[in-house]
C-alpha cells in the first residue's frame, strides 16, 4: 500500500510528506514537517503509520465527495506542503470540516486496520460488550474505536499546543471528528442456524461506512457555530479562548464544529485565499441549490455543450451464465460555468 501524502491542514501537519513506501521500512526522520511529538509517535507506532496515512487519504476523498457541488470543492494542490493551499490558513467553516473529517479518517482507518489484524499492537475491543440481548450473543471482532481515536488524538493534535484561538479551534474540531465515529457505532450481527434460520445471532460493535460519517460531519458543517476570540491572562501568560458569538443560539457541544472567521465566496480565483473560482465547473441546470448553475456560477451564467458517451445497453442475460451487451452512443448536454 502507498503511504499517502498527509495534510498540513494549518496544524494537522500532514502534507506531501509521505513517500510511497510499499513494503519498505518507514523512516520517520525523513518525513518533513513533523514536530518532535509526532516524530516520537511515528517511531513508537511505526507499524500503524500506513493506516494513519490511509485515514488522511479517505478523509480527503470524503471531503471532495461532500463538497463536489459546492463553490469550494475541497480541491488539493500538488506543489505545496499545504495540500489544500492557503484555504486552511483561515479559521473558517471549511477549515473546521477538513480538520474534523481528516481526524475522523485517521481514527477510522486505524480502528479498522486493528480489527483486521494488520497490526500486532492492537486488535479487537473486549472492554465494551456488556450483557448480550435476547436471541443473540457476543462474537466476531468488535472494533476498538478508543484505540483508533487515541492514535488520531496523539498524532493530529500534537501541534495544537499553542495558547491561541486557532489551536483551540483545531483541537475542538479534531475531537468532533473523532466523536462522530463513537456516536455512529452500531451493532452488526450474523445469523447462525439450519438453512439460515437465525436461531442464534452473534453480534459485534462496528464502525459505519465512512460515507455515513461524512454525511454526519457535513451536517455539522452546515450548522457550525460561529465563535469570537477572547484573551485573558493565566499563569503561563496570555491565553486565547473561544466563546459563542451569539448568546441566543445553543452553545456548541463537543459534537459540533466551530469557526471564527468568515469564508471567502470562492467565486473568483484568488491565490491569497486559495480560491480557484468556479469557471468551467460543471453545474446542474435543473437545480435551485448551490450545485445549480445560478448559484455555482455566481451569476455569471453558463455555457452548454453536447457530449457523446459510449455506454453499455440492451443487455441480455444468457443461460448460463453471462450477460451480453451492445454498445450505444448517447448524447448529453453538459453545462459549465462561464
Amino acid at each position: 500500500m502507498e503511504l499517502v501524502e498527509a495534510v498540513k491542514m494549518g496544524s494537522l501537519a500532514i502534507g506531501h510528506q509521505y513517500s510511497s513506501l510499499g513494503t519498505q521500512p518507514i523512516l520517520c526522520g525523513s518525513i518533513p514537517g513533523l514536530v518532535p511529538k509526532q516524530l516520537r509517535f511515528c517511531r513508537n507506532y511505526v507499524e500503524i503509520m500506513p493506516s494513519v496515512a490511509e485515514g488522511v487519504k479517505i478523509g480527503i476523498q470524503e471531503c471532495q465527495h461532500q463538497f463536489r457541488g459546492r463553490r469550494w470543492n475541497c480541491t488539493t494542490v500538488n506543489d505545496s506542503l499545504a495540500i489544500f493551499g492557503p484555504v486552511l490558513d483561515k479559521a473558517t467553516r471549511e477549515s473546521a470540516f477538513v480538520h474534523a473529517i481528516a481526524s475522523a479518517g485517521v481514527a477510522f482507518a486505524v480502528t479498522r486496520s486493528c480489527a483486521e489484524g494488520s497490526a500486532t499492537i492492537c486488535g479487537c475491543d473486549t472492554r465494551h460488550k456488556g450483557s448480550p440481548g435476547e436471541g443473540w450473543k457476543w462474537g466476531g471482532c468488535s472494533e476498538d474505536v478508543e484505540f483508533g481515536s487515541m492514535v488520531s488524538r496523539e498524532f493530529a493534535d500534537a501541534r495544537e499546543n499553542r495558547p491561541d484561538a486557532r489551536s483551540a479551534m483545531n483541537r475542538h474540531n479534531n475531537e468532533a471528528g473523532r466523536t462522530s465515529i463513537i456516536e455512529l457505532m452500531h451493532l452488526k450481527c450474523k445469523c447462525h442456524g439450519l438453512s439460515g434460520s437465525c436461531e442464534v445471532k452473534t453480534c459485534w460493535w462496528s464502525q459505519p461506512d465512512f460515507r455515513v460519517i461524512g454525511d454526519y460531519l457535513k451536517d455539522k458543517y452546515d450548522s457550525a457555530s460561529e465563535m469570537v476570540v477572547e484573551k485573558h491572562r493565566e499563569s503561563r501568560g496570555w491565553v486565547e479562548t473561544l466563546r459563542p458569538k451569539y448568546n441566543f443560539f445553543k452553545a456548541p457541544t463537543e459534537k459540533d464544529l466551530v469557526y471564527y472567521e468568515n469564508s471567502p465566496n470562492f467565486c473568483e480565483p484568488n491565490p491569497e485565499t486559495g480560491s480557484f473560482g468556479t469557471r468551467d465547473r460543471i453545474c446542474n441546470v435543473t437545480s435551485h441549490g448551490i450545485d445549480g448553475c445560478d448559484l455555482l456560477c455566481c451569476g455569471r451564467g453558463h455555457n452548454t455543450r453536447t457530449e457523446k458517451r459510449k455506454e453499455k445497453c440492451h443487455c441480455i442475460f444468457h443461460w448460463c451464465c453471462y450477460v451480453r451487451c451492445q454498445e450505444c452512443i448517447r448524447v448529453y448536454d453538459v453545462h459549465t460555468c462561464k
